[in-house]
């Protein structure tokens, strides 16, 4: 009689939890996606010999990029272009998603089936409803799952974070972060790919088939169909931080403002971006992202006893006339911390809780699809956190 897929998966999640409790266990990684962020992380495993990862399995639908990460692996990993028979395998006791983001939230559920832990690089998702479901998914699975937000793994934001429970600057009701650049940083050479060395059918997943288009290949940021813009690609890491900080992970309600005033490239995607949310613990946030100019860039809590400024890393009485507010300008203590990837292969091992687990990333997928969702309908929209829905 043949397994069912749900027996199977049962199967693998209690032979894969078996082998990596034991604390010195090597963990065998599987790579979903090896272009910029895929190939980091195989750097990283390759020269942290303390994290006690093998690479055991690679997935790429470019055959460039396949080829190139099975070379620097040096172990001979198996390779595929479809991500299910990666997950399909036994010997992958955990996965590194690390593809375009609108596949994220699909692939991590599909891993956390097949018994896997998964490190999911940000955003956790793009599409509400499919987050949500890989949120469920997580929960439901007892697996290990860090979101790839590593602000939370950088010594000055915990530091930081210290000072905020600290009471150091006070009750905080305001928080502003605005970056920008002037490069088209995502305008990656699509002219010498060839459609014989792509598997677009599985470049697309669940996406609308269309004929192979090199450009959306390679500059995939810049279409709906793949990503939700700055929310997903930026704000991303200061909205996690932001669940983190607070200690209140999702908005009440987000109102955007953005579109295309520069980059006229053809692109879908915003090149201003503007968010205003506000936390039911009584905190207004700002979010802004300029890629039409560098200047102006901030990033700042505000307390009634004084200001962290997180790019000068300080903490200082800046903006208080309080008796008591911070007395002079001082700078922030950065907290040693391993990596964020060592941080998800130790917690694997000791089956403990990352720094930035399934309801972190969650909680940033909300913010960003809030932020996307206000853009498009030109309104503002709320969070019911009992009933996890977007009105």
């Amino acid at each position: 009689m043949p397994i069912s897929r749900r027996a199977f998966a049962a199967a693998s999640s209690a032979a894969s939890l078996a082998r990596v409790m034991g604390a010195n266990d090597r963990v065998r990684v599987g790579i979903i996606g090896t272009g910029g962020r895929g190939m980091n992380h195989l750097q990283e495993l390759k020269q942290d010999a303390a994290a006690n990862a093998e690479i055991v399995a690679l997935c790429d639908v470019w055959r460039i990029n396949l080829e190139r990460a099975v070379e620097a692996a040096g172990s001979r990993p198996r390779a595929t272009s479809h991500y299910q028979e990666l997950l399909s395998w036994p010997e992958v006791d955990a996965v590194i998603i690390a593809g375009p983001d609108f596949g994220h939230s699909r692939m991590l559920a599909e891993a956390l089936r097949a018994g896997k832990d998964v490190y999911v690089e940000k955003p956790f998702g793009t599409d509400f409803a499919e987050a949500k479901a890989a949120y469920q998914a997580a929960r439901a699975s007892g697996r290990v799952v860090q979101a790839g937000t590593q602000w939370r793994s950088q010594p000055e934001f915990v530091g930081a974070k210290e000072l905020l429970d600290a009471g150091a600057i006070g009750q905080v009701t305001r928080a502003e972060f605005r970056i920008g650049f002037y490069e088209p940083r995502w305008a990656r050479d699509y002219h010498h790919v060839a459609e014989a060395e792509v598997d677009w059918k599985n470049f697309l997943l669940h996406r609308p088939p269309r004929p192979f288009d090199a450009r959306r290949f390679r500059q995939w940021q810049l279409f709906r169909d793949y990503t939700n813009g700055i929310p997903g690609l930026w704000m991303s890491h200061w909205a996690n931080l932001a669940a983190w900080y607070l200690n209140d992970p999702y908005p009440a309600s987000a109102v955007t403002l953005g579109g295309v005033y520069r980059w006229k490239d053809g692109r879908e995607t915003e090149d201003i971006f503007e968010a205003l949310l506000e936390y039911p613990s009584g905190v207004f946030a700002s979010f802004e992202m300029r890629l039409t100019n560098a200047a102006g860039s901030a990033h700042r809590w505000y307390g009634d006893k004084g200001t962290i400024d997180l790019l000068a890393k300080t903490v200082s009485g800046e903006g208080s006339t309080r008796s008591d507010r911070v007395a002079a300008t001082k700078p922030i203590t950065p907290v040693p911390t391993t990596s964020h990837l060592r941080d998800f292969l130790d917690c694997v091992r000791t089956r403990g809780t990352p720094r930035s687990p399934a309801e972190m990333g969650f909680a940033h997928a909300v913010a960003g699809t809030m932020a996307a969702r206000a853009l498009e309908l030109g309104r503002k929209v709320r969070f019911d956190r009992e009933r996890l829905e977007l009105l």
